[in-house]
């Protein structure tokens, strides 16, 4: 079969989401391909390159249900557990990706959504860009965390004054924080956070 630049990033998927992003090589992925190594360059100019297309091909597949007539907080909450749906089906990649500054592009699916909601919301025109990025940085930080391991150990950590109840070696039962819990903690800390702007802003304490 001939290689073509979307067969090279779906072999690189399987790549990334059996061993992660740093497995992954041109010698191997033209092994997968069954292809000269060479020839992969007469499609893509790197790894990097590889790498992008791969996110942009990923990002595409985003999908979450438009529901026009709902308040705004509805929409961004499930605007933002698709998007955490997403980042689940190829997590390695995901963490990745999160870390990269042009990820999110503004065609992007999640991004044209994420900009629509906020101005239903009744953002000021010029304000749109930077609550969505505000959004976005706060969805992509917790799902970081959560991909890596990380949201999972802070939120097991002892705290001061903390009874000996909660300490694990007396508590057998304990499997530690549930992590579809925090993540909805987290959209709705950051939702409560916006309705505080919002509502400033439309009392003329904006800025």
């Amino acid at each position: 079969m001939p290689l073509t630049e979307a067969g090279i990033h779906a072999a690189a998927l399987r790549l990334i989401d059996e061993d992660g992003v740093e497995a992954l090589t041109m010698r191997r992925l033209a092994t997968a391909l069954d292809a000269n190594p060479m020839s992969l360059y007469h499609h893509v100019p790197n790894k990097e390159a590889v790498l992008r297309g791969v996110a942009r091909m990923v990002g595409a597949q985003f999908r979450t249900v438009t529901l026009h007539n709902a308040p705004w907080q509805e929409r961004i909450r499930l605007l933002a557990t698709d998007f955490r749906t997403l980042a689940h089906r190829h997590p390695k990649l995901m963490a990745y990706s999160f870390s990269q500054p042009d990820f999110v592009q503004p065609d992007d699916p999640f991004w044209t959504a994420l900009t629509a909601i906020v101005a239903a919301a009744g953002v000021s025109q010029p304000e749109v860009p930077e609550i969505a990025a505000l959004t976005v940085a706060v969805v992509m930080g917790v799902l970081s965390a959560e991909l890596n391991g990380l949201l999972q150990q802070w939120a097991s950590l002892k705290f001061p004054g903390a009874g000996a109840g909660t300490d694990e070696a007396t508590d057998p039962d304990r499997t530690g924080p549930d992590q579809d819990h925090m993540f909805r903690l987290a959209i709705d800390t950051l939702i409560t956070g916006l309705e505080g702007r919002f509502a400033a802003g439309r009392n003329g304490a904006g800025r």
